[in-house]
């Protein structure tokens, strides 16, 4: 008990803007796996089909990239945190929207897709541009921390309650004559009344906006141009992550409740790992928090796409739920501190960065969802679900020697100051 008194002191020592946007993305945080895992199960019980998923899955990236132009604009006129609350809002009433169609086809998945895509978008460059101007490189390894721990936290919680619910509503014991498909609407609308509170946390906040009204550059200096490349590499693997476990969960195991306790188990293993790591990991660490992440994954896709079973499932999404949280806890300040060095060495606002940032992001994440959709056309669907994800998974050990050398020319650069 003590310890968690002295864990809860040390986050009331934090400063405001760190507080607020923890408070923030720990009731957003309650959001995401609706977004991320369940949207996806929602397509998949409705169609049948990986491809309409993966489909589905680009449009909504292609909304992301657009909405980080879009932002550099609006950021113009109107303050990042509204835009950041705009972003949350929005996100769960396109989600609500999208669940309430009773036709689903192809043409209206793409546009949910793209809707949902534009809506996130505004949340997650603007939670950049806050987090970039809200902490430095001492205290970015405890804030990402807190927020892995959340994201794993609610991935135990979150898939667990609404599993049990849908499964619940499927037997239909006690909801009587309410649908699946009405279940994912009641799911909906808790979203946005969380969303609702996390606009209402953020308010609390004293942000900056981007001190420059110029954003869209082509060059950049080497040490950036090797972060967009590390960049597309997590942007490759990103798009699986959030549309494969949802895939293959439902095509071998055929349930949302299934999902939710795969999810859970996993979630639990990793929430206090990530957490710790977090409060006691210093910066020269980042590396092997990184490399380790890459290494579990690249198992996970290899288990799958060996015995391609459910066992073979149950081991890659276990993987999935491992690697996530390490990655991002390492990757985050990797490319916060590139962006403190080469916006000094440019002398260009934060933003310029996060935006083309969300723009590498995106070729990868298109490369991933290309090469699913190729591989299922040209071949089949379950030899896309089997071997797009090996590729990917492989690719991604390209990583960690640049990821290294990144650290040292950032580290370099701030020694020789």
């Amino acid at each position: 008990m003590n310890g968690l008194i002295g864990e809860f002191k040390f986050f009331l020592s934090q400063p405001r803007n760190i507080k607020t946007l923890l408070v923030t993305n720990l009731l957003f945080a309650m959001v995401l796996p609706v977004i991320e895992i369940f949207a996806g199960a929602y397509i998949m019980r409705n169609t049948g089909s990986p491809s309409f998923v993966v489909k589905y899955q680009l449009c909504m990236y292609v909304g992301v990239v657009l909405a980080a132009l879009v932002n550099g604009l609006l950021l113009k006129y109107l303050k990042s945190a509204f835009v950041y609350g705009f972003g949350i809002i929005i996100s769960a009433i396109s989600l609500m929207a999208m669940m309430s169609i009773s036709n689903v086809n192809i043409e209206i998945l793409c546009l949910a897709g793209f809707l949902i895509g534009l809506s996130t978008g505004f949340f997650w460059t603007n939670r950049y541009l806050l987090t970039l101007y809200s902490t430095d490189d001492s205290n970015r390894n405890y804030f990402f921390g807190c927020e892995s721990f959340f994201f794993s936290l609610w991935n135990i919680v979150i898939p667990l309650v609404i599993g049990a619910f849908l499964a619940t509503v499927e037997a239909g014991r006690i909801f009587g004559d309410l649908t699946v498909n009405g279940g994912y609407k009641v799911i909906t609308a808790a979203a946005l009344f969380i969303s609702v509170l996390a606009c209402i946390a953020l308010s609390q906040g004293r942000f900056k906006n981007p001190e420059s009204k110029k954003f869209f550059y082509f060059r950049f200096h080497e040490l950036w141009v090797k972060m967009l490349s590390l960049a597309g590499l997590k942007g490759m693997v990103q798009g699986f992550l959030v549309t494969a476990p949802a895939i293959l969960v439902m095509k071998f195991l055929g349930s949302e409740g299934s999902l939710g306790l795969i999810q859970g188990i996993g979630g639990a293993l990793t929430a206090i790992l990530v957490y710790i790591l977090g409060r006691v990991a210093r910066p020269q660490d980042r590396i092997k928090i990184f490399g380790f992440g890459l290494l579990i994954f690249f198992i996970g896709t290899l288990a799958n796409g060996i015995m391609f079973s459910a066992f073979g499932v149950i081991i890659f999404v276990l993987c999935k739920v491992f690697f996530q949280p390490l990655h991002d806890l390492a990757y985050y300040p990797i490319m916060m501190k590139a962006i403190d060095v080469v916006s000094e060495i440019e002398k260009r606002d934060g933003y310029t960065y996060i935006m083309s940032h969300e723009i590498g992001l995106f070729f990868g994440r298109a490369f991933g969802m290309v090469l699913f959709i190729l591989m299922a056309s040209l071949i089949s669907e379950d030899f896309a679900l089997r071997f797009a994800l090996v590729v990917v998974g492989a690719l991604q050990m390209l990583s960690l020697p640049l990821a290294k050398n990144i650290i040292k020319e950032s580290d370099s650069y701030t020694d020789n100051k």
